[in-house]
């Protein structure tokens, strides 16, 4: 089995690069808007010693290997994040999530390529068998995202986390199989054609 590690993950409207701390200052610019915010678990970062924290967190998660947080760069400019999580090689399972990007990105084909590059890694180099993703099931823009990039809603999580200090979140489940790949692909590709 293939050591998991961070990659570059390169398309025609984005790149997703390993967070290093060259990226703070403009994941800084990227993160203002508070409707970014609404479904994160976390509250948002108001100052900059905070957001110095929570890069610093980040970065302490990508060191021992719980998480892979990649920025999301397009037109070489800094519009967000995304993370590989839930690292599971010996099950060969993955959860991609914690992505975010600026508002005026939003319908730009950003998110559905980043999504692309990271279940292709996932499937096609580290040879896994899923891909998990979730979402507040509140979150309705995020829910029919998920569904319109062919993952397959599982189930909600009834009261599964506390979120922005103390808020109940009921998850949404979605998934991707190795199975269900090849047409995921094929409808991403064809997505992305269009762009």
């Amino acid at each position: 089995m293939a050591e998991w590690t961070a990659p570059t993950l390169e398309g025609r409207i984005v790149r997703l690069e390993p967070l290093r701390t060259e990226h703070e200052e403009g994941l800084w610019f990227a993160s203002r808007a508070p409707r970014i915010w609404r479904w994160l678990s976390v509250v948002q970062p108001q100052t900059r010693e905070e957001w110095k924290r929570f890069v610093a967190n980040s970065l302490d998660a990508a060191a021992t290997g719980a998480e892979m947080p990649l920025v999301t760069i397009s037109y070489e400019e800094v519009v967000g994040s995304t993370r590989f999580l839930a690292l599971r090689p010996e099950h060969g399972s993955v959860e991609i999530g914690w992505t975010w990007l600026r508002p005026d990105v939003w319908s730009s084909g950003a998110n559905v390529e980043a999504k692309y590059l990271q279940l292709r890694h996932a499937f096609e180099t580290w040879g896994c068998r899923r891909v998990e993703l979730k979402t507040d099931a509140l979150n309705e823009r995020s829910r029919g995202a998920l569904e319109a990039l062919g993952a397959t809603f599982e189930g909600i999580h009834r009261k599964h986390m506390l979120v922005r200090g103390g808020e109940n979140r009921d998850s949404a489940w979605y998934a991707v199989t190795d199975d269900d790949w090849p047409g995921v692909r094929a409808h991403l590709e064809a997505r992305l054609a269009q762009r």
